[in-house]
């Protein structure tokens, strides 16, 4: 579906000997994208592309984005701009690819919907701004991460929850029963000491007892 467009051939006359001049006064194009983007499954996700010319922005900008899945199986289009954003009408990413940049501030992103594993890999950003013809193309590696349940998330917070009550338990129970000894060992002692005392008052009430005389 990307055969039908084609790069305007006003830069390349068909004078050969004119082309050496025009694609000498051709200059490069840099596209910036980040190295590595991490999203969850299920999750949309946008891809930034920036790109800087020497030349004004062209009325005949093209945007291709590709991509190249982790295990290298194929290269598959993504995504396609030329006077305006053309959405694939074919392929894994029909329907789950948007246009989210801004021409104007050189600005070619997109927004991949809905993500799944098996978009991990590679998309690759390419622009072409007339007369700037070359340049680097962007490249960045998404990574779909699998995505906590409900269920999972549920489980976690009970087991949490069941090990911090039962450590609270565990730890409520130490202390009653040391308060439990405590009172105990002061029971004791109390007992004792009324003993003692109890002992001393009548060995001092034995000794002033008056010893009978002897007629």
């Amino acid at each position: 579906w990307y055969g039908k467009y084609s790069l305007p051939t006003a830069i390349f006359p068909s004078d050969p000997s004119v082309r050496p001049a025009a694609l000498w006064l051709a200059a490069a194009v840099e596209v910036h994208t980040a190295k590595e983007v991490f999203a969850v499954n299920g999750t949309n996700q946008r891809l930034k592309c920036t790109f800087s010319s020497s030349s004004p922005v062209s009325q005949d900008l093209i945007v291709t984005w590709n991509f190249q899945p982790e295990d290298l199986s194929s290269h598959e289009q993504v995504f396609h701009y030329q006077k305006g954003p053309c959405k694939p009408p074919a392929g894994r990413f029909k329907e789950r690819v948007t246009w989210d940049g801004n021409i104007e501030r050189n600005d070619v992103s997109i927004i991949i919907w809905n993500l799944q594993p098996s978009d991990n890999g590679t998309f690759t950003c390419q622009v072409i701004n007339f007369p700037d013809v070359h340049g680097t193309i962007g490249e960045v590696r998404l990574r779909v991460v699998h995505k906590v349940s409900f269920s999972e998330i549920h489980f976690l917070a009970v087991a949490i929850g069941s090990a911090s009550v039962l450590m609270i338990i565990v730890v409520a129970a130490v202390i009653i029963c040391r308060q439990r000894r405590r009172k105990a060992r002061d029971k004791r002692m109390e007992v004792a000491d009324a003993e003692l005392k109890e002992k001393e008052s009548l060995k001092m009430s034995e000794e002033k007892e008056p010893i009978p005389l002897e007629d």
